[in-house]
């Protein structure tokens, strides 16, 4: 087995650098967990499921469980550090607990992905997504997303610790390479050139609540959860802690952002944030619900109240959705 900063378990306290991050990655991480938590509970048990909203319940358990487990990671190297306790060799126990970091933290790009994507094909092809869309895709692209996660670390287990024929090194670097082409690059520029089409093309559309929280999820996964990706890359065994540490800070702030986001961009009204978070919530997704049951003109209100007048994309609001009002020209006559 090669020997990795996995069980480096040496009494280290003199390095205050790792537990000053240390100590801020596990507060970023209580907010973190205390948001997803909302957004389980709201999306969960207080709104009816939409393709939308099963990529965010999924993503936000990808993000609780990424935030619990490097609580406990810390917490669980900050003890052996400054206790000088533990100083036995726990290779296996890190191995297991980075390995578990790796599903979570890949689970959560791949379905922000694949969120973003069918996001994009909902917008530039509306009348295939209305018509054509199969029904349960997005449960059974949480399924398949899953699975590749946990297919992927249960290949970098193999050939890192049980030390079979796969090398460990070229295989993460591989990852890596996949992650960053695939789950990180592509939905950023795609995402990206969407919206600058929106706003610049001949005629310019506004894009909804929730076309903006999934675009601005894209970016802050490209700021943030990239770093992981490339101390990966380069460094494969995990032998400079102070970079790593570096890359959970900006993972656990990647886990943390989305609940902010959502609060935000749902609060937002005329450029006033205003409305509790459980408001802000459903004004990202419930209308989208709405939208895709076929109630039109419950989104057009919705979208009227939100946006001032703007409709989802654009399209302007039909005057009179419960009945046209009379003519000035033809007055009532009087009973």
């Amino acid at each position: 087995m090669e020997q990795t900063a996995f069980n480096q378990s040496q009494c280290t306290p003199g390095d205050s650098r790792l537990l000053i991050i240390s100590g801020v990655c596990i507060g970023i991480c209580m907010c973190g967990l205390m948001g997803n938590v909302v957004v389980v509970w709201f999306l969960g048990f207080h709104m009816k499921k939409s393709p939308f909203t099963v990529y965010v319940l999924n993503l936000a358990i990808a993000d609780f469980s990424l935030l619990l487990l490097l609580v406990v990671k810390l917490i669980f190297r900050l003890v052996t550090t400054v206790y000088c306790i533990f100083s036995f060799q726990h290779g296996l126990t890190d191995y297991i607990l980075m390995d578990l970091f790796l599903f979570w933290y890949f689970a959560s790009m791949y379905l922000l992905t694949a969120m973003s994507i069918e996001r994009c094909l909902s917008v530039l092809f509306p009348l295939w997504y209305r018509c054509r869309r199969p029904k349960h895709l997005s449960g059974i692209m949480c399924g398949v997303l899953w699975a590749l996660a946990g297919l992927f670390v249960s290949l970098v287990f193999v050939s890192c610790y049980v030390s079979l024929s796969i090398n460990c090194t070229q295989l993460l670097r591989s990852i890596s390479i996949v992650n960053f082409l695939i789950f990180s690059l592509f939905p950023f520029l795609s995402n990206l050139s969407l919206f600058i089409k929106l706003q610049c093309g001949s005629q310019r559309q506004h894009p909804g609540k929730l076309y903006v929280a999934v675009l601005l999820s894209v970016i802050f996964l490209f700021i943030f959860g990239f770093p992981f990706s490339v101390v990966i890359f380069l460094d494969p065994l995990y032998s400079d802690l102070f970079y790593l540490h570096i890359s959970y800070l900006l993972a656990s702030l990647n886990s943390s952002i989305n609940p902010a986001i959502y609060f935000l961009v749902g609060s937002c009204r005329q450029r006033r944030f205003q409305g509790s978070a459980k408001v802000a919530l459903r004004r990202v997704f419930e209308v989208k619900t709405m939208s895709e049951e076929g109630s039109l003109e419950m989104q057009h209100l919705a979208d009227s109240l939100d946006d001032g007048g703007m409709g989802t994309l654009g399209y302007p609001h039909e005057e009179g959705l419960a009945g046209n009002p009379p003519s000035p020209e033809s007055p009532s006559q009087p009973s």
